[in-house]
């Protein structure tokens, strides 16, 4: 039985899509890049956008951010991890032999956190300027032939990269809207510092004119100390004057005293001089000598006197 020759459409390969390639990594590469996967578990936070940030950072440390992307770098350590399980917990009846992968106890140190610290910490990036840019495959075509297949069946459907491009566009998909998810966060956290800086600007004016009425306050301060040296000064001047003039007090009742011990003398000797002698030199000697004893006496009222006047004063 002959078949007719039919003519099926094909696709041809589009020279202007990127090529994808998995870089092969060393076996130095390799155990670099598990020690920081282990090292850096803190960034694997589980938030949205974190792991992409994360092995990029570590890319970025290894210096293969132009040979590799984050997704490849996250399928390597999946699939690291899922033969580590393989190996180490078989399935019942079947028999392994983990010695045949060399990077066994590798990841058996690295699961069982004995290789925590054993490389650098790093920080999540933000900037994909130096990345390998991530190409969106295109979608599957379904492709149909001009005429019902020979045994009847229903249309040929081929895809290009089968499930291969519907998985890399959902982790494009993932990878944009976590992009997306980023720069929302970082609108959001925009917007706080906004608010944060307005509140910051209050609080700075509140504390200008706080400090303008400090400097007010200290400013008659100021004049009040001033005001009361000046008084201080005065009463100092003052309390000099009255120290001279009860000095020159104490001189003038000094003197007094004298005056009145001179006096006192003056007296005493005046009454022996006026004992009795002879009549006829009597008469003229006693009343010389009430002439005396009248001056004297006059002299004592006067410094008596002088004393009650200095006592008053």
């Amino acid at each position: 039985m002959e078949f007719e020759d039919h003519a099926y459409t094909s696709t041809t390969y589009d020279k202007t899509r990127p090529v994808e390639f998995t870089y092969k990594m060393t076996t130095n590469e390799i155990e670099e890049f598990v020690k920081l996967r282990v090292s850096n578990n803190y960034l694997f936070s589980g938030r949205r956008n974190t792991s992409m940030w994360a092995w990029r950072a570590i890319l970025k440390h290894m210096g293969l951010q132009n040979k590799m992307t984050h997704i490849q770098a996250s399928k390597k350590w999946e699939n690291m991890k899922k033969r580590y399980k393989d190996l180490k917990n078989p399935p019942d009846g079947v028999k392994v032999f983990p010695d045949a992968w060399p990077y066994f106890n590798l990841m058996d140190n690295a699961m069982e956190g004995r290789l925590e610290g054993n490389a650098p910490i790093l920080k999540a990036l933000s900037n994909t300027c130096d990345f390998v840019a991530i190409s969106r495959p295109k979608r599957r075509k379904v492709v149909t032939s001009p005429v019902p297949s020979l045994t009847g069946g229903p249309e040929i459907e081929v895809s290009l990269n089968g499930d291969e491009d519907e998985e890399g566009n959902q982790e494009m998909d993932n990878a944009m809207q976590e992009m997306e998810h980023g720069r929302s966060l970082m609108d959001s956290e925009r917007q706080v510092m906004e608010r944060e800086k307005q509140v910051m600007e209050r609080e700075r004016q509140v504390l200008q004119r706080e400090r303008a009425v400090l400097e007010r306050e200290v400013a008659a301060l100021d004049r009040d100390r001033a005001s009361l040296e000046r008084e201080r000064a005065t009463i100092e001047r003052e309390k000099a004057v009255m120290e001279r003039e009860r000095a020159a007090m104490e001189r003038d009742r000094d003197a007094v005293s004298r005056e009145r011990l001179a006096l006192q003398q003056e007296r005493t000797r005046l009454e022996r001089m006026s004992a009795p002698k002879e009549r006829t030199e009597g008469v003229t000697e006693e009343s010389s000598g009430v002439s005396d004893s009248d001056v004297t006496d006059r002299k004592e009222r006067f410094l008596n006197l002088f004393e009650k006047l200095i006592e008053n004063v």
